[in-house]
């Protein structure tokens, strides 16, 4: 029953992901959250367990992305590798001083960039696309934030990485596939600190390694990627406007939930 639930979270988590293009952190975090109070996990340990698991999931399904842009050349590994050591350091950190805070401190953290992401969803702010020269300090700090906030989200970076490279003036796709190039180092890196981190902590669920959780990862793995492949294909038969704004209310209710009737 317990792994059911898992491969029906892959289902609706990977659909999502797909069909909105978003990444699955945004999604996974808060369905893994309820999943595990639903199953009865100890509230001060729900929201880190979520987080370290969205991570080890993202590895598997950032994985495919970074193949598939990279077949393409759609992947710019001058600007990744410019970006890559402080995004690590940044990463692990996020991972381990995420041990350190409050359930609901992380659960407030996650709501607000949930809102926030929402709301730039909804109101399709643009950014002018006149490309502009940037120093390697610059990528340097981004790059650490980008880790340091993917690691305490439980998320692949991407909403915090594209528009940091559309403001620079990169092209959507090329924005996209370093994005997705960022995306699983960030969830190695983030995945192992919260291995760390987990080990310990004495009162776990059965089946964990430090904050993950093996069923849940396994189960959302085996139906998530190609659910992600259809949810895709929905994605260019729907009106694009109605779909992004419909996703952003959807956002907001979970961040309201997760705020006010937690």
């Amino acid at each position: 029953m317990t792994y059911l639930i898992y491969l029906l979270l892959g289902v609706f988590a990977g659909t999502l992901s797909g069909l909105f293009g978003i990444g699955g952190g945004l999604v996974i975090v808060p369905t893994l959250l309820f999943c595990f109070r639903f199953l009865g996990f100890s509230p001060d340990l729900a929201i880190h367990m979520a987080i370290g698991t969205s991570l080890s999931i993202i590895v598997i399904t950032s994985s495919n992305s970074v193949f598939s842009h990279h077949k393409r050349g759609g992947i710019d590994w001058k600007i990744v590798r410019k970006i890559l050591i402080p995004l690590i350091i940044g990463t692990y950190s996020g991972g381990l001083i995420s041990s350190k805070l409050s359930a609901s401190l992380l659960e407030t953290i996650f709501s607000v960039y949930v809102v926030l992401v929402s709301l730039k969803m909804f109101l399709d702010v643009k950014i002018d696309k006149i490309e502009k020269e940037t120093s390697i300090i610059m990528y340097s700090i981004v790059g650490a934030i980008i880790g340091f906030k993917s690691a305490i989200l439980g998320i692949g970076g991407g909403t915090i990485s594209i528009p940091f490279l559309s403001w620079r003036g990169f092209s959507m796709k090329k924005a996209v596939g370093v994005s997705a190039a960022l995306g699983l180092p960030i969830s190695i890196v983030g995945s192992i600190s919260y291995i760390v981190s987990g080990l310990k902590v004495t009162n776990l669920p059965e089946q964990s390694l430090g904050y993950i959780y093996l069923p849940a990862f396994l189960g959302v793995i085996l139906t998530s990627s190609f659910f992600a492949h259809l949810g895709a294909k929905l994605s260019h038969k729907l009106p694009q406007d109605k779909m992004r704004k419909g996703f952003a209310i959807f956002l907001s209710i979970i961040a309201v939930k997760m705020i006010f009737f937690s």
